[in-house]
């Protein structure tokens, strides 16, 4: 059985844990309710009614937050034939089927995103087993293969996240930091969940969101409602 300490109790003494509150409601409280020494983060997480076995249920995408979420991405691209471009855009690391090399031999891990131009992927295939449970294989899909380097860098750098949907029918992510003002909160999380509300596939019957909470590095996580959450 999890325990919880006394600055947690603390916290959860403050509100009723069984209300659901407005987006706007529970950004506050999550600012007051956060007992962090530092500058924790305020995340949200969704329970979905979906079956994420099925490929028209498994929820992913990426989205890019109006006011970032405040945390630093480290970013490597692989390109034989954009590194300069990759450079000029502001990318950490910039390599070829060295930095394959490095990740391999080395077992480097110095970076929070790989994006990778079509050529390498043949070469980044042969290191999927490592990258994929780390969440690090560039996909097409999230805009992490692509020939427009400049593009991907700079949206990465603005707060372009990646999310999906896990095999417990959970999706979370980071919107922002306990520093931001609530204004920043408050339109960091109306886009993503107007971004989940409309990923609800046609296939799902009922309630597609069963639940959303939104909560502080260290604190309890109150629950939101919103405008499209069906």
């Amino acid at each position: 059985m999890k325990k919880f300490g006394k600055k947690y109790k603390a916290a959860v003494e403050k509100y009723d844990l069984s209300k659901v509150y407005s987006i706007e409601e529970a950004v506050k409280m999550v600012k007051e309710l956060s007992y962090s020494k530092f500058d924790g983060s305020v995340d949200i997480s969704f329970n979905l009614n979906v079956n994420p076995t099925l490929a028209d249920q498994l929820i992913r995408g990426t989205l890019t937050l109006p006011h970032g979420n405040g945390k630093e991405k480290r970013i490597l691209v692989v390109t034989n034939t954009k590194q300069e471009e990759a450079k000029n855009a502001g990318a950490d690391f910039v390599g070829g089927k060295e930095m394959i090399e490095k990740i391999t031999t080395q077992n480097w891990f110095d970076f929070d995103v790989m994006v990778a131009t079509p050529e390498m992927m043949a070469e980044i295939g042969k290191i999927g087993r490592v990258l994929g449970p780390k969440g690090l294989m560039p996909n097409p899909k999230t805009g992490t293969v692509t020939m427009d380097i400049a593009t991907a860098v700079a949206e990465i750098k603005k707060g372009k996240i990646a999310y999906r949907v896990d095999k417990f029918h959970n999706l979370a992510m980071p919107v922002g930091k306990v520093s931001f003002s609530e204004e920043k909160l408050v339109d960091n999380l109306k886009v993503v969940t107007e971004a989940i509300s409309k990923a609800r596939p046609s296939s799902v019957k009922g309630t597609y969101i069963l639940s959303a909470a939104i909560s502080p590095t260290m604190g309890p996580a109150v629950k939101i409602t919103f405008p499209g959450r069906s």
